[in-house]
C-alpha cells in the first residue's frame, strides 16, 4: 500500500499516526493553484479544507515527460504516477521488472476540472489536452509508462470510485484477465468550484470540520489525497513471497436506483449492498468485528448509513459492531476517501486498537441506536485477539448514486523458519541514488533524518520527486 493525504500523510505509518491522534488534516486554501483566494473567502462558508501541499510539484525528468506535456497533465494524473511507484516499491518489487506483465491498473478518481484551471497557464498546453485533461488516461498512462499489459480503467462514480475500482480489479483477477493489479483512488482539487458549489447550498460544516454520527453534525468538509493498494491471488502472493497485509474477502457494489432523489442516498440501497458483500465473503453479520463507514458527517446521510448498518451487521450477533470513520481527521477525500478507509482498516487489522471518530460530541439523536448491536467509536477501543479471525467492513457511497463495500480480514499467519543467531551489524555503506540533482539533494536529507532517528522507515517514502510550489516548467499552476 501507499498513499499521500493532507496533514503530513505520506504514508500508511503516518495516516495510522494521523488517526490516532486528535489532529486534523485542515488547513488554509492554497496558494499555488491560481486561486482567487480572497473571492473565494467572500463567496465561501468556510477558509480551510485538506489539501495536498505539494500538489503542483512533479518531477517529470523522472517519469520520462516533457515540461509541457507535465503542465498539461491533470495533477491527479501526476500524484497517481508517483503514489503508484511508491507501492510497487514498498511491496518489494521493482516497476520496470513489470514491463510486458498482466498486470491491472483500475483508477477511481472523480472531478475532472484541470481543463478550466489550465485555461490561465502561462504556456499553451493545447497539444496535450486531449491526453493530459481526459480522465480515461489516467490508469491508461500508467500503464503506459510502466508497459503493462492488463486492463487499465477509470472509474468514475463519484465518492464511491476506489473501492467500485477494488472490486472490479478483484473480479478481473478472479477471471484471469491479470495477473496482478494496481487499485488506486486519487482526488485533487484544481479549481475551488466543489467549495462554492456546496456552500451555495448549505452543505458544508459551518466550522470546517466534518463531524461523522455526531449529534452537532451539520455538514461535510472537503479534503483530497490518494492512496494504492496492491492485488493479487494469495496463491501467487505466496509463491513469489510478498508479504500479505490482507485477504479480500467479498465486496459487492449496486445502485440507488430510482430513490427519493438523484443525489439523496438509499437506506435499502445500502443495505442491499452490505448483505450482497456478506453473501460473496460467505459470512454472517457477526463475522465482522468493525465497519469503516462512509460518515460524510451530514444530518441526511449518516442517520440513513446508520440505520442501514443496525439493520444489516446490527442484527443477531453478541458482541457490538464497532463504527468508525476517518473523515473526522482527515475530512471528505472525494474519489479517493473510499481508499483512505481501506488503508485505514488494513493497518488496523494487525494492530491491537481502533482509532475513535474525531470531532463525535455525541452519536446522533436522529437513530434509535437501540434497534441493533452497534456502538459508535467515540474513542480509541482495544481490538483484542482472540481464536477468531479479525474482519473489518468498508462502505462507500458516490452521489452518483452507486454504492460499494467490501470486506477485509486478517491473514492467516506463515510459519517462518527459525531465525538465524543475531549478530551486530558492521557499519555498511548505503548507495543512494536518483535521476536529478534536486531529487538527489532530498534523498539525502531524507536518508539523514532516518540515521537521526527522525523519520520511519526508508520504505515509506522513496524520495525520488522534486519538491516545490512550481510544475517542472516553472508555471505556477497546479
Amino acid at each position: 500500500m501507499a498513499c499521500r493525504f493532507p496533514g503530513g500523510v505520506r504514508s500508511p505509518e503516518d495516516l495510522w499516526e494521523l488517526v490516532g491522534s486528535d489532529s486534523g488534516a485542515a488547513s488554509a486554501f492554497p496558494l499555488d493553484r491560481g486561486w482567487d483566494v480572497d473571492a473565494l473567502r467572500a463567496a465561501c462558508a468556510v477558509e480551510t479544507g485538506g489539501f495536498l501541499p505539494d500538489a503542483a510539484g512533479f518531477d517529470a525528468e523522472f517519469f520520462g515527460i516533457s515540461p509541457r506535456e507535465a503542465l498539461a497533465m491533470d495533477p491527479q494524473q501526476r500524484v497517481l504516477l508517483e503514489v503508484v511507484w511508491e507501492a510497487l516499491e514498498r511491496a518489494g518489487i521493482d516497476p520496470e521488472s513489470l514491463r510486458g506483465s498482466r498486470t491491472g491498473v483500475f483508477a477511481g478518481l472523480h472531478g475532472q476540472d484541470y481543463a478550466v484551471a489550465a485555461e490561465g497557464a502561462a504556456e499553451d498546453v493545447s497539444g496535450h489536452a486531449v491526453t493530459g485533461f481526459s480522465p480515461a488516461v489516467a490508469a491508461g498512462r500508467v500503464a503506459y509508462l510502466l508497459g503493462l499489459s492488463g486492463p487499465a480503467l477509470a472509474v468514475d462514480t463519484a465518492s464511491s470510485s476506489s473501492l467500485v475500482a477494488v472490486h472490479v480489479a478483484a473480479r478481473s483477477l478472479a477471471a484471469g484477465e491479470c495477473e496482478l493489479a494496481l487499485v488506486a483512488g486519487v482526488s485533487v482539487m484544481s479549481t475551488p468550484a466543489a467549495f462554492v458549489g456546496y456552500s451555495r447550498q448549505g452543505g458544508l460544516a459551518a466550522d470546517g470540520r466534518c463531524k461523522p454520527f455526531s449529534a452537532d453534525a451539520d455538514g461535510t468538509a472537503w479534503s483530497e489525497g490518494a492512496g494504492v493498494v496492491l492485488l493479487e491471488p494469495l496463491s501467487r502472493a505466496r509463491e513469489h513471497g510478498h508479504e500479505v497485509l490482507a485477504l479480500l474477502r467479498g465486496s459487492a457494489v449496486n445502485s440507488d436506483g430510482a430513490s427519493t432523489g438523484l443525489t439523496a442516498p438509499s437506506g435499502a440501497a445500502q443495505r442491499a449492498v452490505i448483505r450482497d458483500a456478506l453473501a460473496a465473503a460467505g459470512l454472517v453479520p457477526s463475522d465482522v468485528d468493525v465497519v469503516e463507514a462512509h460518515g460524510t458527517g451530514t444530518p441526511v446521510g449518516d442517520p440513513v448509513e446508520a440505520e442501514a448498518l443496525l439493520a444489516t451487521y446490527g442484527q443477531d450477533r453478541e458482541v457490538p459492531l464497532l463504527l468508525g470513520s476517518l473523515k473526522g481527521h482527515l475530512g471528505h477525500a472525494q474519489a479517493a476517501a473510499g481508499m483512505a478507509g481501506l488503508i485505514k482498516s488494513v493497518l488496523a487489522l494487525s494492530r491491537d486498537r481502533l482509532p475513535g471518530i474525531r470531532n463525535l460530541r455525541a452519536p446522533t439523536t436522529e437513530v434509535d441506536w437501540t434497534a441493533g448491536a452497534v456502538e459508535v467509536l467515540a474513542g480509541p477501543a482495544p481490538w483484542p485477539r482472540t481464536d477468531r479471525v479479525r474482519r473489518a467492513g468498508v462502505s462507500s457511497f458516490g452521489i452518483s448514486g452507486t454504492n460499494a463495500h467490501v470486506i477485509v480480514e486478517r491473514p492467516e499467519p506463515v510459519e517462518q523458519a527459525e531465525p538465524a543467531a543475531e549478530i551486530e551489524p558492521a557499519a555498511v555503506p548505503l548507495p543512494v541514488s536518483a535521476r536529478s540533482a534536486g531529487a538527489l539533494e532530498e534523498l539525502v536529507g531524507q536518508v539523514a533524518d532516518l540515521a537521526d532517528g527522525s523519520s520511519g522507515p526508508p520504505w515509506t517514502w522513496a524520495g525520488r520527486w522534486r519538491r516545490g510550489g512550481t510544475s517542472s516548467s516553472g508555471a505556477r499552476c497546479c
